[in-house]
């Protein structure tokens, strides 16, 4: 059954059911109905959800700025209690704590057997392209049998389907709300610093846009030994949340020039590491002027899909500069390793949480995050 075929009306109406937040089409409000209740199928996890993090990519599909086909349920970083699992699940069993990756890697293309879950075809080519799970159908359907495509595993819901390739147990001692953030902002930033630069002690490194990831990506670069970290930002209350984090300098771009004064805190030299973590042209030009001589970009932020930033090329070639672009970590081999470094203290997560909301308040916190009052990360507590 593809995702434009409807299911029969009396089949759904027979089904347990569950709140979910819709979006009926791009530039409309997030609306809380009730759908029915997804169930897994081979290979896949179904979850009560806990918590799903806010987070701006779903940001630029509501607003258009990415395609992705409507209706939909968006949320892509959830943490949450399994409910049942489908056949072949071994990993996992009904009451685990877990947190799930918004990449769920299939486990068999190409790029899987390789190693590069950030790659991975069959999520691009399906859930990315046509909202679908592998089989190529999605679980999520509305009362009158009419289907509604899934953003990864359709988070801001009472309960989604993950195929278990994307799931993990969380640790006894971390909060199962605050976890939710391991599987985008957090995983996000490791991808970025372990594989895209990558970060190696003794580096000093700046980071522009401190939202959610680029915050993780402040707290990732300490746990990899960078010994200068430059947080740069608009506003002093996400510079203050990045220090917390691990930042040695902040920089309100608002005050001063952000390349400028990058420079100055580095004697003159530029960092060995740049990150872009917000996705417009002009931080993406003022990240790649932070770099010194044979240092790296690393551009992260999701953009408006129209969006292009020019580059100086020759700048570029004469001072070997590296321009790399990072998507996500590789769910099945950084998943653990993150756990590990949370487990070993050396990386938090409870302290980016600013503000957490109902699940009938998502489309609020959506228009928040829109408008830059988000500090942190906002969770969706179902």
């Amino acid at each position: 059954m593809a995702l434009g075929t409807a299911v029969a009306e009396e089949d759904i109406i027979s089904q347990p059911t569950m709140r979910a937040a819709v979006l009926d089409e791009p530039g409309t409000a997030l609306r809380v109905e009730t759908i029915g209740k997804p169930e897994p199928r081979v290979g896949e996890v179904l979850l009560q959800v806990t918590a799903c993090g806010v987070c701006a990519t779903d940001l630029h599909v509501i607003k258009g700025e990415v395609g992705f086909p409507t209706p939909c349920v968006l949320g892509h970083e959830v943490s949450g209690v399994v409910e049942a699992v489908g056949a072949g699940v071994v990993t996992c069993a009904p009451g685990d704590p877990v947190v799930a990756a918004f990449l769920m890697p299939c486990g068999f293309c190409r790029s899987c057997a390789r190693g590069r879950d950030d790659l991975c075809e069959t999520f691009f080519g399906l859930n990315r392209v046509r909202g679908t799970l592998y089989d190529g159908t999605t679980r999520l359907y509305r009362t009158d049998g009419s289907p509604l495509a899934m953003y990864s595993m359709g988070g801001l819901a009472e309960y989604a389907v993950v195929p278990a390739t994307a799931v993990f147990p969380v640790p006894i001692d971390l909060n199962l709300e605050a976890a939710a953030v391991l599987g985008c902002a957090v995983l996000t930033a490791y991808g970025a610093v372990a594989h895209g630069a990558p970060v190696r002690p003794g580096d000093r490194v700046a980071v522009v846009a401190v939202g959610g990831i680029g915050q993780n990506i402040v707290q990732m670069a300490r746990a990899f030994g960078a010994v200068q970290i430059i947080a740069v930002g608009r506003g002093q209350a996400k510079l203050d949340v990045a220090k917390r984090m691990g930042a040695t300098d902040t920089v309100d771009s608002r005050a001063t020039d952000p390349v400028e004064r990058v420079r100055e805190l580095t004697g003159g030299d530029g960092v060995d590491v740049a990150f872009e973590a917000l996705g417009r042209p002009e931080t993406f030009q003022q990240s790649l002027a932070m770099v010194r001589e044979g240092g790296t970009m690393v551009a992260v932020g999701i953009a408006d899909g129209a969006a292009t930033a020019a580059v100086g090329i020759t700048h570029v070639v004469r001072r070997s500069i590296r321009l790399v672009g990072s998507y996500g970590g590789r769910t099945r081999t950084d998943m653990p390793a993150l756990i590990r470094l949370i487990e070993a203290g050396a990386v938090t997560v409870d302290a980016q949480i600013s503000t957490r909301v109902p699940l009938d308040d998502a489309g609020r916190v959506y228009e928040a995050l829109d408008r830059g009052e988000v500090v942190g990360r906002a969770l969706v507590v179902p």
